[in-house]
């Protein structure tokens, strides 16, 4: 019989975590060992269950009608903000890899057994709210530039964003103020749902720990930041098909930068 630790098993802790500095270099190796990670145990029909109901959705409305075409940047964009508790599977399976266990899909889902999954909860709940808040601040930067009425079509939307004064302020502070949001996402959340599964702690520690991890490494994060901007970007261009892969390997990667940035 395979000798385990399971996620509700043992190993679990109380202990306070703590920082260490980190540079380039093991970001590279996050990197590497996410793209082996996904190798192992390729991912890819997961998320896209996931991701499609969302895009076919997102069709369905603007199909139905122009007024949601301001939004659909916005919404693309914000997969960066919800993407940390959409992979805390993804968590899981490198957490198993990494201790020599099983890692099939029936594990996928085993985050249900965690001693911290209130925690957990309560961050995902936190982090959708900041999503729902940067929907919504990027409706108001739209009515605020160009009032409350939807575009009249496709091309009439296209022509007024690129080639207008008023197109290129929304580019401008639309830009700016995601820009803020993914910083606060990315301060709170870098490793603290990795933290929350791996050892029996607190939301308000895990996120402590996050923002600890960023002050203490101010340009790895920076970089990281880049990464995930940037591969999310070129995942989302073919109608999101690349973010089957390049989200499970960033979620991945997640992992073992969290295992990298976080000590006890």
């Amino acid at each position: 019989m395979e000798s385990e630790n399971s996620i509700a098993d043992g190993g679990r802790s109380s202990v306070q975590p703590s920082v260490r500095k980190i540079d380039l270099a093991d970001l590279k190796d996050a990197l590497v060992n996410g793209i082996a990670d996904f190798n192992e145990r390729p991912s890819h029909l997961v998320l896209l269950v996931l991701i499609y109901p969302f895009v076919i959705l997102l069709l369905v409305r603007m199909i139905a009608g122009y007024a949601i075409l301001p939004l659909v940047f916005p919404f693309l964009s914000g997969f960066a903000l919800i993407g940390p508790v959409a992979a805390v599977g993804l968590y899981e399976l490198s957490r198993r890899r990494e201790l020599g266990l099983d890692v099939s899909w029936k594990h996928f889902f085993d985050v249900r057994k965690s001693p911290s999954l209130l925690s957990i909860i309560t961050l995902g709940g936190l982090q959708l709210a900041i999503y729902v808040v940067w929907l919504a601040a990027a409706w108001i930067i739209y009515a605020a530039i160009f009032g409350m009425q939807p575009p009249t079509s496709y091309g009439d939307f296209a022509l007024q964003i690129l080639t207008t004064p008023a197109g290129w302020a929304l580019i401008i502070v639309g830009s700016g103020v995601g820009f803020l949001f993914a910083v606060l996402v990315l301060t709170i959340s870098v490793v603290s749902f990795p933290l929350l599964l791996d050892k029996q702690v607190g939301s308000v520690t895990a996120i402590k720990t996050s923002i600890d991890a960023v002050i203490a490494n101010p340009v790895t994060m920076a970089a990281w930041g880049l990464v995930v901007a940037v591969a999310l970007l070129a995942g989302s261009l073919p109608f999101l098909v690349g973010l089957a892969i390049v989200m499970p390997v960033l979620g991945h990667a997640t992992w073992h930068l969290y295992r990298k940035v976080v000590t006890y």
